[in-house]
């Protein structure tokens, strides 16, 4: 039975609901995605760990549970909010209701506010921290600890832990995957490609991932403040000064950029949602994408050589950096959306090119 619950925000703003998914409370930083459709893909993406999700598009659930279009093995957001869920999902693969994931997997969620009025807050102010509480009880001390929230050795609680392999059979190349928190898909992108992909943890050293003998480095999505991870960056720079192609994808690409001396910072609100339009700076071509995250490399601060691929239409900010003189490129966006746009996907033919396909 849906009951009453609330999220407060750290600037004191209050939105009324009802449950959705397991009860309780939960803090977190509250972020949006507009995508349309893909809601499976976004409560399993890595990329999410400690955050409250808020769904722009006001139906969500329509299409049930499918746990075969799932990123990861488990969600990783704090919390989830719609607009409405759909109570009788209709699809001839699903294998449940949100709210009966949700309560699965322990998510504290809240339906019936008002999220247009919701993402404004969002947009005017700045991505903020929140609690989704089930009453209003001492909202000073909710507000505090809203504001004292941090996400912290994110790309830590995400990995996989342990290397796997993946293959279809047809090995004509290598590729190790660094697990930053990487989306099921790129493994499904490159397996499609006849790649052998060994995907190994965010602990794993340059030495240990040479001695793999790969073709190509993948460096994979992940959630948090790229600057957060120094160990990786360090052992990325030894990376950099080898022979073997790498392809960055979302954090991975702005650890590339960290490598080479560049810098990151966070922006207001971040992107995240299938409907990011990117400029190609080469051929000034549009590309409709998928993206997720709240922090973007610094086109003006990439080392001399480095040039800025893509930008983006909206915002002007760095969506892709080639390396010329290091046989490696990334960008901000994701080319293996599942839940689409597929725009991009020719990015990962680029990838297989340069490793002699």
């Amino acid at each position: 039975m849906e009951q009453a619950a609330y999220l407060i925000l750290e600037d004191g703003t209050v939105f009324a609901g009802t449950t959705l998914g397991a009860p309780g409370e939960v803090v977190g930083e509250v972020v949006f995605t507009t995508a349309m459709t893909g809601y499976l893909e976004t409560l399993t993406d890595p990329s999410y760990y400690g955050q409250i999700v808020v769904q722009t598009f006001p139906l969500i659930g329509n299409y049930g549970v499918i746990p075969q279009d799932f990123e990861s093995g488990q969600p990783y957001i704090r919390g989830y909010i719609v607009h409405e869920w759909c109570h009788v999902p209709s699809n001839f693969r699903q294998e449940g209701t949100l709210d009966a994931f949700l309560k699965a997997q322990n998510i504290v969620g809240l339906c019936g506010i008002d999220t247009r009025a919701l993402t404004k807050r969002i947009r005017e102010k700045g991505v903020m921290n929140g609690k989704i509480v089930p009453s209003l009880e001492d909202i000073p001390a909710h507000v505090a600890q809203a504001r004292a929230y941090r996400i912290t050795r994110a790309v830590e609680h995400v990995g996989s832990g342990h290397s796997q392999t993946f293959s279809a059979g047809e090995d004509r190349r290598h590729v190790v995957l660094w697990d930053f928190g990487a989306k099921q898909n790129i493994v499904r992108e490159l397996v499609a490609r006849d790649c052998r992909v060994t995907c190994v943890p965010c602990e794993t050293t340059a030495d240990e991932i040479l001695a793999l003998k790969p073709q190509g480095i993948m460096l994979s999505n992940g959630p948090g403040d790229p600057a957060d991870n120094p160990g990786i960056v360090r052992e990325l720079e030894k990376l950099c000064g080898t022979p073997v192609p790498i392809f960055g994808i979302c954090l991975g690409h702005q650890l590339l950029a960290l490598a080479r001396g560049g810098r990151t910072g966070k922006l207001h609100y971040g992107h995240r949602g299938a409907n990011q339009p990117v400029r190609e700076q080469a051929t000034g071509r549009v590309y409709i994408t998928s993206q997720n995250h709240g922090y973007a490399v610094d086109g003006d601060s990439l080392p001399q050589g480095a040039q800025v691929s893509f930008i983006n239409a909206n915002d002007g900010t760095c969506e892709g950096v080639d390396y010329p003189g290091g046989n490696a490129f990334s960008v901000q966006f994701h080319p293996e959306g599942c839940g689409g746009p597929k725009d991009t996907r020719f990015l990962f033919d680029r990838f297989i090119g340069m490793m002699g396909g």
